[in-house]
């Protein structure tokens, strides 16, 4: 089903000052400065060979080749800007910092114990020595610290090596060292243990989910869990280019980003999905900005990827009654109206591996457990989760696409519910539920997710999707081709102290991915036109939101929707904010 033309929407915005794409993405120094001034953006054009010569010709040289996206990050002045534009098309965005998603405070405990696998039902796997052999995950983050954990499987082989390399790819730096792994943060040691650390516990229970699984640490942030985009694509177009070699399958990505753009739109995520287009099964955090709507980030939102969410036992590993959303987790819908997150993870309070040097263990001592473990809360760890488990799902099947890992971790998850059998956490918060990790690699389920898309097109600019989430003017979401209304969607629901069960039916009760749920002429998503791409890049200078009260193309099926969406230029990506342990 087709978005309103382009001329319905301007006629329906022509109240609005509509913000050109060109003063979103330059930042204006002094005209005074400008001659000197420089800033740092990726520029990207159709013809990649005859943009590098037109920046030799300033005089300039990249700090980044970002074939990947076809682009380069470039230091430039107003005035060179305008004379690259003059010659050649480009697309031009400021080259942003992206942050880590790890938050946490520690609760001391004698010997910390291993929990999560219980959790998800990934401990009957395990059982069948089913390990994530075979699969390598690598995780786009702070780097990595070596480890008895990390540094060998389970059964003591050593995991770093693959025919003639060794080592681990700096994205800062631009290079692959052979002389170890060193971290200054210790969010990317915390996260990639939580996926694939052989250690076990006292009762000989495994910490990782995948002990057996390839690891790669590409280090892209620094000691503070900060990034630009630049490193982070770089990062991202060196898992590509290396894929095959170290039979990279997997791709964490811990962090968020404010969405300042269409999906589309954003250099980070056009990275993300020419990744995912290769094969490898890209997990992301959907960020810890709390349960209300639209905080899911950059690059959580986009819709072809998995999104995690994050939940915790409060505590009480063996009393599943009162376990619950967390409710630092970030909740959908994301503003092109896809359903996010996909899906949920323990992330309250989970132990992991962490060098006493890093820096969060200089600055939170009360993080550390016993031995090498802190504790820490937060999407990040939630994603490590389900990399774990994809892993273990390839390594059972290694010929699944990665739509094919998403259909079976979504359509085997379980819904949180009430006591009678309603929803207890709203879609946008919780996706399909908790992850089952036995019954997404027993599973035979396949194209039940992405349906209705062609990613190729998406990437090539032919194409773009919007999905199937509506909203009134007064806050209330809808799900096109559902019964029900996902309303109310507060903070209430999530912090309060009620009982839930983890054992709901998606399969019945919550299936919004499905294209036989959704009855539309473009099965679950409309496509987005020209003119609402511009709408929606308009909104994010004047935090308004344009939103379909409904898919049919209407005049009057647009809303003008205030949030609390902000950001400037000098945001960072970073590996999540810290929250209060949960």
């Amino acid at each position: 089903m087709l978005i309103a033309s382009k001329k319905k929407i301007f006629t329906t915005l022509s109240l609005l000052t509509v913000i050109s794409i060109s003063s979103w993405l330059l930042a204006k120094p002094d005209q005074t400065d400008a001659q000197t001034q420089t800033q740092s953006y990726i520029i990207s054009a159709q013809q990649y060979d005859l943009l590098k010569s037109k920046v030799a010709e300033l005089n300039v040289t990249p700090s980044h080749e970002l074939k990947i996206i076809n682009a380069l990050a470039l230091e430039l002045t107003t005035e060179q800007l305008s004379l690259l534009k003059e010659q050649l098309d480009i697309k031009v965005t400021t080259n942003h910092k992206v942050e880590l998603s790890g938050k946490g405070r520690a609760k001391l405990a004698d010997r910390p114990l291993s929990v999560v696998n219980d959790l998800i039902k990934a401990t009957p796997v395990q059982y069948q020595a089913s390990y994530g052999q075979g699969v390598t995950i690598a995780f786009l983050d702070t780097g990595l610290e070596s480890f008895p954990g990390l540094d060998a499987n389970e059964d003591g082989w050593g995991r770093f090596c693959y025919m003639d390399f060794c080592g681990a790819y700096d994205a800062i730096a631009d290079r692959f060292t052979y002389d170890g792994y060193s971290e200054e943060s210790g969010h990317g040691t915390h996260v990639a243990s939580i996926a694939v650390n052989s250690d076990r516990d006292a009762n000989g229970k495994l910490y990782g989910i995948a002990p057996n699984a390839g690891l790669l640490g590409i280090k892209a942030f620094d000691a503070e869990g900060k990034a630009t985009y630049a490193d982070v694509i770089r990062g991202i177009g060196w898992a590509v280019q290396e894929k095959d070699r170290f039979n990279l399958r997997v791709l964490n990505m811990s962090f968020s980003g404010p969405v300042r753009s269409s999906y589309w739109e954003d250099p980070l995520n056009q990275a993300v999905m020419k990744a995912w287009s290769e094969g490898i099964v890209v997990v992301a955090s959907a960020g810890n900005l709390g349960s209300t709507p639209m905080t899911v980030g950059v690059p959580g939102n986009v819709p072809y990827i998995i999104t995690v969410g994050a939940m915790t036992d409060n505590y009480t590993p063996n009393d599943l009654s009162d376990d619950k959303l967390a409710d630092f987790s970030s909740a959908g819908p994301t503003v092109e109206g896809f359903v996010k997150p996909d899906l949920i993870a323990p992330g309250g309070h989970v132990a992991g591996l962490m060098s006493n040097q890093a820096q969060i263990a200089q600055e939170h001592p009360e993080y550390k457990l016993a031995g090498k473990y802190f504790e820490m809360s937060g999407t990040s760890q939630a994603t490590a989760v389900i990399s774990g488990v994809a892993a273990l799902i390839l390594a059972n099947d290694p010929s699944l696409t990665p739509d094919d890992v998403k259909c079976r971790l979504m359509s085997t998850a379980q819904a949180a519910l009430n006591n009678d059998g309603s929803l207890a956490y709203s879609v946008f918060q919780q996706g399909a539920g908790l992850v089952n990790a036995a019954a997404a690699v027993n599973s035979n389920a396949s194209a039940c997710v992405n349906q209705g898309m062609d990613i190729a097109l998406d990437m090539s600019g032919q194409q773009h999707y919007q999905g199937p989430v509506s909203v009134d003017i007064d806050k209330n979401f809808t799900i096109e081709g559902q019964a029900n209304d996902y309303v109310p969607f507060t903070d209430e629901a999530v912090i309060s102290d009620k009982k839930v069960s983890w054992q709901g039916d998606v399969a019945t009760d919550i299936v919004i991915w499905k294209t036989s749920l959704v009855e539309t002429s473009d099965n679950n998503y409309s496509i987005a036109s020209a003119s609402s791409k511009s709408a929606l890049q308009s909104f994010f200078e004047t935090d308004i939101v344009i939103w379909k009260t409904s898919l049919d193309a209407l005049d009057t099926d647009i809303v003008i929707w205030k949030t609390n969406v902000d950001f400037d230029a000098s945001e960072t990506i970073q590996v999540n904010n810290w929250v209060e342990q949960q």
